[in-house]
């Protein structure tokens, strides 16, 4: 191998975590994770029983069938997160929902763990924007000034002020030659 190959020398798992990286950058990640993590325990724990020695706790309720419900759904809405990002705010605002009804229905919401995992997930979703793109110039939009990106955007950065003309062209909002304000 030659030097001046450069892909060729990349390990396959720095390859794989650039473009996990890449994939979760473009969606709601984390609001995801936290919804489906919060459905586990509401589906699970109406179903689970545990033993101590010679005897068994069942923590079986009569709602078994609407705890299974209310974490599937979560589970699911937690895969439209991430595969669907268009409809983050429906799911988010769905899992919030289904979080607040798996407090009477589903052992307190997985005993507390289920409903605050499912809350923070469906607030996380609601908050989540995707990123801007970069400017024509390569610059991120996010370094410029706020008040550079007034109503006209960035083409008022981009025009420079002419001196002793009698208005400044950074400040012509009408494109007539008056000032704004």
């Amino acid at each position: 191998m030659s030097p001046e190959s450069t892909g060729q020398n990349e390990h396959y798992i720095r390859v794989l975590r650039r473009r996990f990286r890449a994939w979760r950058g473009h969606r709601p990640f984390w609001a995801g994770l936290f919804t489906m993590v919060g459905g586990i325990p509401i589906a699970y724990f109406p179903y689970a029983s545990m033993t101590l020695g010679n005897m068994t706790l069942a923590m079986s309720t009569t709602a078994g069938a609407g705890s299974l419900i209310i974490g599937v759904l979560l589970i699911t809405l937690g895969l439209t997160m991430w595969y669907h990002s268009i409809v983050r705010v429906f799911a988010g605002v769905a899992a919030i929902l289904l979080a607040l009804i798996s407090i009477p229905v589903a052992n307190i919401g997985g005993f507390v763990v289920g409903f605050a995992f499912a809350l923070v997930g469906g607030a996380l979703s609601i908050s989540w924007a995707p990123g801007k793109p970069e400017s024509a110039d390569g610059t991120p939009l996010a370094e410029h000034p706020d008040e550079e990106r007034s109503e006209g955007g960035l083409h008022a950065a981009a025009v420079p002020r002419q001196q002793g003309s009698g208005y400044d062209l950074a400040v012509d909002t009408d494109g007539g030659g008056h000032r704004a304000g």
